[in-house]
């Protein structure tokens, strides 16, 4: 009987093996994850978990009886250490092998760690699991029963999320962003410069282009706070790291499957090996051009793993919808629609001053990509126009009543 391993019990492993079992696959399907715990929705670590307005029942994504009921086997605190293409298995960290007839990788991401003294202290953290997340937790209401500052280092998403719910803490927070604005990768100046004033105007301090020395730990190496390249200190109780994420493409490299910066895969999926694909954050998919891209959301986890089950069951379903993400940050919910790389001008449609607008990207005539606060119609609407590759002019996207 055909036999599909799935390495990484998360959105895109989770998706994968459903979109198997609905599209006909009758074998056996193994979902293998080295947390302890089962599905889980990553979201909301930053935000409502965070917050501890969410319990363990509803970070659940698919319980183990729902999975069993589909004939999907879940295997959790099970570490896969190698990949071995010859004998298609894997082997496993209790020293067994599980042979595969395809092979599927979704092992994610890992956060890149602050390569500096005091970088591994105690109280300092980076958020990416769920363990991660309670840990934070339980070091902020430490350090709200202390009043101690928390430090922020890394002004992207994960960063501007985790520091809006330490203020809803009543806690005092600085973030330390190295580049000129916030969010610089991905937002145009405009939008930084909106979320910039949202977080001054709830009471964080932002030192931008912020050179950092070293992490300051008293005597038992727990943090005291942050020491500067110009000489100056942030005292803190609390460090969370938010400065990107690797793919996790060990397992894959050793295995001698192509990869760069992330699993190397086509549209649908497929890496350098026949019988093994692979799908979210662990990937960097190859464009026509040739060029790749990474892409890190549940949305491209959830359609790299519905493109790479087609694969597997014969059928090509290249993923090509329009990317899509989402922030959200105090009372404002950031929804971005497209890639804006290569943007020239910029045109903003609704009130930025009340809160309620989009920030719409055009290279020469061309739309790029929308960027809504609190505009969740201007969202949907971009979507649908960027994928059907139709342009408003600038004029048309600042009308109000084009819509």
């Amino acid at each position: 009987m055909s036999a599909i391993v799935i390495v990484g019990a998360g959105q895109a492993g989770i998706q994968t093996a459903e979109a198997l079992r609905s599209g006909g696959f009758d074998g056996s399907i193994s979902v293998l994850g080295d947390e302890p715990y089962g599905p889980y929705h990553r979201p909301p670590l930053s935000k409502a978990w965070l917050a501890g307005e969410m319990d363990s029942a509803q970070l659940v994504m698919r319980a183990p009886e729902m999975l069993a009921r589909k004939k999907i086997e879940l295997r959790t605190g099970v570490t896969v250490t190698a990949i071995d293409r010859v004998s298609q298995s894997v082997k496993l960290s209790e020293g067994s092998a599980l042979p595969y007839t395809w092979l599927v990788l979704a092992t994610g991401s890992t956060p890149r760690r602050l390569p500096l003294p005091g970088g591994e202290a105690l109280g300092v953290f980076a958020l990416r699991s769920r363990d991660d997340a309670s840990a934070i937790a339980a070091r902020m209401a430490w350090c709200v029963e202390r009043q101690l500052p928390v430090i922020v280092i890394g002004g992207g998403f994960i960063g501007l999320e985790v520091a809006a719910t330490a203020r809803k803490k009543g806690l005092s927070v600085t973030v330390l962003e190295a580049a000129p604005r916030l969010l610089g990768r991905v937002l145009a100046p405009v939008l930084s410069d909106w979320y910039a004033q949202l977080h001054r105007s709830h009471g964080v301090t932002l030192v931008l282009e912020a050179r950092i020395a070293a992490i300051q730990t008293d005597a038992q190496g727990a943090v005291t706070g942050v020491a500067m390249a110009d000489g100056t200190f942030h005292p803190a109780g609390l460090v969370v790291v938010g400065i990107g994420v690797a793919a996790n493409d060990q397992l894959a490299q050793a295995a001698g499957l192509a990869c760069d910066r992330g699993i190397v895969v086509d549209a649908c999926g497929r890496t350098s090996d026949p019988s093994i694909v692979a799908a979210g954050d662990c990937t960097a998919r190859q464009l026509a051009d040739g060029s790749l891209i990474r892409l890190e959301s549940v949305q491209n986890a959830t359609e790299q793993g519905k493109s790479a089950a087609a694969a597997l069951l014969g059928i090509s379903i290249p993923f090509t919808a329009t990317p899509w993400f989402w922030s959200d940050q105090y009372d404002k919910k950031l929804q971005l629609a497209g890639l804006s790389m290569g943007a020239d001008q910029w045109a903003v449609r609704g009130d930025m001053a009340a809160g309620n607008f989009s920030v719409y990207h055009f290279k020469g005539d061309k739309l790029l990509a929308v960027d809504s606060v609190n505009a969740s119609k201007d969202h949907l609407q971009a979507r649908k126009l960027l994928d059907a590759g139709v342009s408003p002019s600038v004029a048309q996207a600042t009308d109000l009543q084009v819509g």
